[in-house]
């Protein structure tokens, strides 16, 4: 019976041993999960080097898609004006073809950093419409240098296509760099509202340009139109006419 209470006795004292180091652990377990959490700007978590070439990577496709593919367009509508010269001709032709080319060029380069430095899971609207634009634009650059000859039914289907492929390409890419701005400001969570706003003043006078052009033969015909008017009326007014002369000539008949 004895034994039977010191049993219970140490049994009691025991006890709270595991209970105070369980409690112990606990403790320090909260204070461990507590101490893992990080308040820090996911900008100052990632690779200075990684926000570099985000920087790079956007300055590519915002030159190529914002800036030299609508040259290219307004330079190849300007030449549907009537009555250039020859050589001014040529020189809009090659401002067209060597903005494409340039455009090209900087569109590879954002592909190739874009492949080789990102996390390319295309789980958001930025990556999966760039690698679809990438692919027209390439076969826009290719098509380019298969043109036909004028005066055939190819150069026809050549025209159809290598516009609808160049509309494509302006439409698209001008989303893409919206969508690639709101992607850059959940990367970084830096705002890129000032972006946005200077990208669309930009966008609003190509617009206003391209409709300007678009324009300015119906303007300038208008103009010679007002101008002849003018001119034959000055004409009109300046040659007096038969029923003046005659009125004219009566006096001097009847001095006679």
């Amino acid at each position: 019976m004895e034994t039977h209470h010191l049993f219970v006795s140490l049994l009691l004292v025991l006890l709270p041993l595991p209970l105070c180091s369980s409690q112990e652990n606990a403790r320090s377990l909260a204070i461990d999960v507590n101490s893992s959490l990080d308040t820090t700007p996911i900008s100052q978590k990632l690779n200075p080097k990684l926000v570099y070439e985000i920087k790079v990577h956007g300055f590519m496709l915002w030159a190529s898609m914002g800036v030299l593919m609508p040259i290219g367009i307004i330079s190849i509508r300007l030449m549907s004006i009537k009555g250039q010269p020859l050589l001014c001709l040529r020189r809009l032709f090659f401002l067209h073809v060597t903005s494409q080319m340039v455009a090209v060029i900087f569109v590879t380069i954002g592909a190739v950093m874009s492949i080789k430095n990102f996390n390319n899971s295309f789980n958001n609207h930025h990556q999966r419409l760039g690698v679809g634009l990438y692919a027209i634009v390439w076969f826009q650059a290719l098509s380019g240098f298969l043109r036909p000859s004028r005066g055939g039914k190819a150069r026809r289907n050549w025209f159809v296509g290598h516009w609808i492929l160049g509309t494509l390409v302006a439409i698209l890419g001008i989303i893409n760099i919206y969508t690639g701005l709101n992607a850059y400001t959940q990367k970084t969570s830096k705002s890129a509202k000032l972006w946005t706003i200077l990208f669309t003043a930009q966008l609003s006078s190509f617009v206003l340009l391209y409709l300007f052009q678009d324009k300015w033969s119906y303007i300038q015909s208008q103009t010679n139109i007002t101008q002849a008017v003018d001119h034959n009326s000055n004409i009109s007014t300046a040659e007096p006419s038969q029923g003046d002369e005659v009125e004219e000539t009566k006096p001097a008949l009847e001095k006679c």
